[in-house]
């Protein structure tokens, strides 16, 4: 079927790892699986406009202003897998793009944004086909070519990428959903972001897992997160989240270690991030309250509670943790529904 005029609308949320993904090897394969929360508030809203043209073409803006280096980064995606869109070769795009949640926050933006493009993408394409529905695991997989972790933001809940013999179905290829397979406790749960620094990182998530292919630590590295893995499905299955916090926090530090372990090495974290971390096991100890961080490659502190305390907890940030976070900056944001048409 040949397209005319027309314009899809997607938005796609962006997602924190629990265990992490760091390291990959081939086309964008991880070398160890990875589970994340999918996040609400903190999404990318995409809008793709599309006109009949004699080549393949396209525009980006992000927030109403041109981006050169987000338009080279998608025309080289889209170059190099062309094939999977056939469509487009007869067509211009225009594409704006929107983040709800402030650049530089240390949020993967790169998760959100080329996820929520891909479903746009492919929107086109059933449509020019006449199908009905998009293929999921097709979309999970471009995402990933995208960018790695963004094959995660598609699904609700959680999601895990990565094969591992605890989830029958799991693949490096794909992420797949985990919604079916964890307690209500989680489905749920709450992330406030902590903003310790709005600096640009030191080093891009590319070049630090490029890093792993030298650090003398990578192979343990890769044995103990798939050890993580399988215990953090029981945890979550289970409801436990004495087990949950100390996986979780441990993978934290991990993510870190690993990064001061590289050649070159890097420290990401703050004064200020240790700060966090240490009033939050104080607050932890003294009320009983089953509050856990996760940090992602910065700063930034992602603050992890069940929903019931959320009274409680986000008192606390306010009264103590506040003052450490960039121009008392800090975002409320929950587990998410994943990517949907806007």
């Amino acid at each position: 079927m040949d397209l005319n005029n027309g314009t899809v609308k997607w938005q796609s949320p962006s997602n924190i790892a629990l265990v992490k993904y760091w390291g990959k090897r081939g086309k964008q394969l991880p070398q160890n699986p990875s589970v994340s929360f999918t996040l609400s508030n903190c999404r990318t809203e995409t809008a793709v406009t599309y006109e009949p043209s004699d080549a393949f073409g396209l525009d980006f803006r992000f927030d109403g202003k041109e981006a050169p280096e987000f338009q080279s980064k998608i025309q080289d995606f889209l170059t190099a897998h062309l094939e999977c869109f056939p469509s487009l070769n007869r067509l211009h795009l225009q594409i704006d793009s929107h983040n709800t949640f402030p650049h530089s926050s240390g949020i993967a933006s790169s998760a959100s944004s080329m996820s929520a493009l891909v479903m746009c993408l492919l929107d086109i394409e059933r449509m020019a086909r006449e199908e009905q529905d998009i293929d999921m695991k097709q979309a999970s997989s471009l995402s990933r070519l995208a960018s790695g972790s963004a094959c995660r933001s598609l699904f609700p809940k959680m999601a895990l990428w990565g094969s591992t013999d605890a989830l029958k179905g799991s693949t490096d290829e794909y992420a797949v959903s985990l919604e079916q397979e964890i307690h209500p406790v989680f489905k749920n749960y709450r992330d406030s972001i902590l903003i310790v620094s709005d600096a640009k990182k030191a080093v891009s998530s590319r070049a630090g897992h490029a890093l792993m292919d030298s650090n003398p630590y990578a192979e343990t590295r890769y044995m103990v997160a798939k050890r993580n893995i399988k215990d953090l499905l029981t945890a979550l299955r289970m409801g436990d989240l004495e087990r949950f916090i100390q996986i979780t926090e441990s993978e934290a530090m991990q993510l870190h270690a690993l990064m001061m372990c590289s050649e070159p090495s890097f420290i990401l974290m703050k004064p200020n991030t240790l700060r966090i971390i240490n009033n939050l096991h104080e607050f932890r100890k003294e009320t009983d309250i089953p509050v856990c961080f996760t940090l992602d490659a910065g700063p930034n502190v992602h603050v992890l509670y069940p929903d019931q305390h959320a009274e409680m907890v986000e008192r606390f940030i306010m009264d103590e943790l506040e003052q450490y976070c960039f121009d008392g900056r800090w975002i409320l944001d929950q587990v998410g529904e994943g990517a949907s048409r806007l």
